[in-house]
């Protein structure tokens, strides 16, 4: 198991010990739920958790497809119901404050999680919207006036988002009539099930100006599958290069930051990538929505990000916005736009809380809105 796997193994391991307990002095479980089936049932959810990612990551077939399923949707449901039963216990000092009516705060604490969970996996099927923006680039030719990108990021396609989940979102893409259409990391789950149709399903993209895309962290994941997926569906990545879609239109792509910094890779991507272009307008893709600044200094005028997924699940959008402060949403940084997408797909359970899933329209103008 990986470093990151540990943590999260160990993070859910102490929430999962704190929701059973706490869950436990509510009157409603004490009085009908005897204690050993009450641990049963914590261990059996504990070890679904486990399966899901040791076996049901790595595994085939049906059988590991449910295991994770269902392993990591109890992930988020625990989580919102950790978020709550901790809220009750910081408003009433852990119980000391009202002693008596503690138990049935918590219990109402744990359905307000249900609830929550419930919310939350509604959003997490619903399709993703279509986010329009409008960008000015001062160095757009005057013939791309009102060009349009289409942007997907984290699919994350897999054994919950599959073949048919994908094929919708190509119609979606394809019915705004891009010129550009461009994907910006995390497409598989590299675990071995992305099926022939998956990837004649993906290879139904198009756009006159080509489908690009950048990698992102999933797609190092298992010595790069992901990014052999990529290449089978006809897809070109851009790793720390450029190229120039149409005269006076440059569209350059990174390496996952947030990958080489894990890997203690310290290569300057953004100079790889930007070096030595031809004059005109630079749209850059990166995964990962850092280092704005150097890429306005190096000229970029328009940043596509994704990685973050709007935090995917509230409130955890406060903790991932200390790590990635450009977090969802349009930002002016210098003199370079950057929009982040929260995400085409879900990571985990398949759920969200509060927005559903986008993807991005942008239409490029050579002026200013005024």
């Amino acid at each position: 198991m990986s470093m990151f796997g540990t943590i999260l193994l160990s993070v859910f391991t102490l929430c999962h010990l704190y929701v059973f307990w706490r869950g436990a002095s509510v009157p409603m479980v004490a009085r009908w739920v005897p204690r050993k089936l009450l641990v049963a049932a914590g261990a059996i959810l504990w070890a679904a958790f486990f399966s899901a990612r040791v076996y049901g990551r790595h595994g085939t077939g049906t059988l590991a497809s449910i295991v994770e399923v269902v392993g990591l949707n109890w992930m988020g449901v625990l989580f919102l119901m950790f978020v709550t039963l901790l809220a009750v216990d910081f408003i009433t000092l852990f119980g000391f404050l009202v002693p008596r009516r503690a138990p049935t705060l918590r219990g109402w604490a744990l359905v307000t999680g249900g609830l929550l969970s419930i919310l939350a996996l509604i959003q997490g099927f619903r399709p993703p919207e279509m986010q329009s923006y409008r960008v000015a680039l001062r160095d757009l030719p005057g013939e791309m006036e009102g060009m349009v990108i289409v942007a997907m990021s984290d699919l994350h396609l897999g054994s919950q988002l599959g073949e048919r989940w994908l094929a919708r979102r190509v119609e979606q893409v394809q019915a705004e009539r891009p010129d550009l259409v461009v994907l910006l990391g995390d497409i598989f789950e590299a675990r071995g099930r992305a099926q022939t149709e998956m990837l004649a399903t993906l290879g139904r993209l198009s756009a006159p100006l080509g489908v690009w895309a950048v990698p992102g962290n999933h797609d190092f994941h298992r010595d790069g599958v992901s990014l052999n997926l990529m290449k089978q569906a006809g897809v070109p990545v851009l790793r720390d290069r450029w190229v120039e879609v149409s005269p006076g239109l440059v569209l350059a792509g990174v390496d996952d930051f947030t990958t080489l910094r894990r890997a203690g890779d310290s290569r300057d991507s953004l100079s790889l990538a930007l070096t030595g272009r031809p004059p005109g307008a630079t749209i850059l893709l990166s995964h990962t929505p850092w280092y704005a600044e150097r890429a306005s200094s190096k000229g970029v005028e328009l940043m596509l990000s994704g990685h973050t997924h709007g935090g995917q699940i509230w409130p955890f959008g406060y903790l991932s916005r200390l790590v990635y402060p450009l977090l969802e949403g349009r930002y002016e940084v210098g003199g370079t736009t950057v929009i982040v997408c929260r995400g085409t797909g879900v990571w985990g359970p398949r759920m969200r809380l509060w927005r559903r899933g986008e993807i991005l329209r942008i239409t490029l103008s050579g002026e200013k809105e005024k």
